[in-house]
């Protein structure tokens, strides 16, 4: 039996609507009013050229059916566009949602309950990304079905290794030798470095990496003030005496993508830009640690439909039809370059025998997202990046580092709790 919108609103968001005695234009369409196809609004923060890809999907999703008619809208900011909405009464129906943010918003009543769509039409969320599905589901409740993924795993400039007649590494060991051996100095200046060290918001993963964890087993303090989180910042330190990368180095252009960076970690979104760039280019997975251990993060983005949503069933149609149809995840990833979360559709062959995909493909198995702890956000963003900021630029020591951060960091948890 089809379902009402109105049967997966919640009470507060009744309320909410309540106030709104009128739809504005970014809202839906009610059912019937048109006498054609009911109009779904589909909200996101994409802009540009990839306007033009999430305006090619739903225009496949259209044609595949004649009840609903899909249009895409970008917003900027758009989770607080969500609720600014929702204190309107003006919300769309779907929205391309980064699925990080969920823990965050569903507090604030911003989306619907999915699990009557997903139980009413046998959906198996086993087809997903375990981990990518962990971030839609709080409290055993889920917000939402995973659309996308990604990591970071390991580019290499292919005519930069074959010069200095070295393989692509595998290892911390090996990445050292061959960054140093693909760094060209030329009279005292830096023209070519051997690996991107520009980023310390990868530390998780290099900390995963080197076997150690972000927090505690009671998920009650940090844990990366530790032996393994030492070595992390002692492998970046001895990069960086070892001359293969200098702090702002290539900055403000696509150093690899002009050859100057023979080695840097990189997702999906950067394929495009290589490739119209003509740069020769290998992906492998990320490196192990010393004791063969494998780390990498997983990001991307869900479909979720908002508390108010005025056509929230045809919302799941179009939700369901993206992500449950394998065949839809691997034509929008020959459109976008984008890998989807469904798992059948992300070991299509087009992903797995294209060596540029396969890696990352790979790298998916060990890959996880990052935590769900109050506060883990600002932990990164305000206590321990700012610290391996200050490192990198050779203001503290890795010690002061970490245990400023881990100073910092446990305050900021137990505010949360």
């Amino acid at each position: 039996m089809r379902r009402t919108s109105r049967q997966i609103i919640g009470v507060g968001a009744v309320a909410v609507l309540a106030a709104g005695l009128a739809a504005c234009s970014g809202g839906g369409t009610p059912t019937g009013d048109s006498g054609g196809p009911e109009k779904v609004v589909f909200w996101g923060s994409w802009s540009g050229d990839q306007v033009a890809q999430l305006e090619a999907q739903a225009d496949a999703f259209n044609e595949a059916q004649d009840e609903y008619e899909v249009t895409y809208v970008a917003q900027e900011l758009v989770e607080e566009q969500l609720l600014t909405g929702l204190a309107s009464g003006d919300v769309p129906d779907v929205v391309l949602w980064d699925r990080y943010n969920t823990p965050v918003y569903v507090p604030k009543n911003a989306l619907a309950p999915l699990d009557e769509y997903i139980e009413a039409d046998g959906v198996d969320l086993g087809q997903f990304y375990e981990q990518a599905l962990s971030e839609l589901v709080i409290d055993d409740v889920t917000y939402g079905i995973p659309l996308l993924v990604d990591n970071r795993s390991l580019f290499y400039n292919t005519a930069a290794l074959e010069e200095a007649g070295v393989e692509p590494p595998t290892t911390w060991d090996e990445l050292k030798a061959v960054a140093e051996a693909t760094t060209v100095d030329e009279g005292g200046t830096l023209t070519r470095a051997g690996f991107q060290l520009n980023d310390p918001g990868l530390f998780n993963m290099w900390l995963t990496q080197a076997g150690g964890q972000m927090y505690g087993d009671d998920e009650q303090t940090t844990a990366f003030n530790s032996p393994e989180g030492l070595a992390v910042l002692d492998f970046w330190q001895s990069l960086l005496d070892a001359g293969v990368y200098e702090l702002g180095f290539g900055e403000g252009v696509d150093a690899f993508a002009e050859g100057n960076v023979a080695l840097k970690l990189d997702g999906p979104w950067a394929l495009s830009g290589l490739d119209v760039a003509g740069t020769e280019y290998g992906i492998v997975p990320p490196p192990t640690g010393p004791n063969g251990d494998k780390g990498a993060g997983m990001g991307g983005f869900g479909l979720v439909i908002p508390q108010g949503a005025k056509n929230a069933d045809g919302a799941w149609e179009f939700i369901k039809w993206w992500t449950t149809e394998p065949e839809n995840g691997v034509s929008f990833g020959e459109i976008s370059g984008w890998i989807p979360a469904n798992i059948e559709a992300a070991n299509d062959p087009y992903f797995t025998d294209n060596p540029k995909y396969a890696a990352f493909i790979e790298t998916l198995e060990f890959a996880k997202v990052r935590s769900r702890i109050p506060g883990a956000s600002d932990v990164e963003g305000k206590a321990l990046i700012p610290q391996l900021e200050r490192f990198l630029a050779g203001e503290i020591t890795a010690e002061q580092a970490l245990a400023e951060a881990q100073s910092l960091g446990d305050q900021i948890l137990a505010d949360n709790r």
